[in-house]
């Protein structure tokens, strides 16, 4: 998987090809990747599942740590919202081929690593009264692709302050 996800980053997806990724791994042969997977995209959406699952884990503790900080209190899906933002962000400037590797195979088939917790996050945020009345899974989209945007940015600190500002006032109900 990190030979992957790294030829993935520096070659781009074209570029990644089991003989890429022998050669990057120190493989002899390329039989010990095609016993495992069938083809290019099995072994992608492995590598799909294997990032979002690395990601989860770093950025479920400062979602965690925000909903014990905000014990009781109501809204604290929004100190969890900018929580996520941040941590997605950490994650993004600690693992910068992680994001490379996961933008190559989106832009490159069309598919989107979904975040199923974030909307799970905005629909318990609406039901709490956190947040105002909107498409959950459209939201979690837009906020997903507005991390990957700036994931690379020289700023990350700067970009998360920006993103959680934006995201603060999109989902609050005006009255507040």
């Amino acid at each position: 998987m990190s030979a992957t996800i790294a030829v993935l980053a520096r070659r781009g997806y074209a570029g990644t090809t089991f003989e890429a990724i022998c050669a990057h791994a120190g493989l002899s042969s390329k039989r010990l990747i095609s016993y495992h997977f069938a083809g290019k995209e099995e072994l992608l959406a492995t590598v799909v599942r294997v990032v979002l699952a690395e990601a989860a884990a770093f950025v479920r503790p400062a979602l965690d740590a925000a909903a014990r900080r905000e014990a009781g209190a109501q809204g604290w899906e929004r100190a969890g919202l900018a929580a996520y933002i941040r941590a997605s962000l950490d994650f993004a400037a600690a693992r910068p081929e992680h994001v490379r590797a996961l933008r190559q195979i989106a832009c490159n088939t069309g598919e989107q690593a979904a975040d199923g917790w974030l909307a799970e996050l905005f629909e318990g945020g609406q039901r709490a009264g956190a947040f105002r009345e909107f498409d959950a899974e459209l939201m979690s989209t837009v906020l997903r692709a507005s991390i990957d945007g700036v994931a690379e940015r020289l700023d990350p600190e700067g970009c998360a302050d920006e993103l959680v500002e934006i995201f603060d006032r999109a989902t609050r109900d005006g009255s507040s």
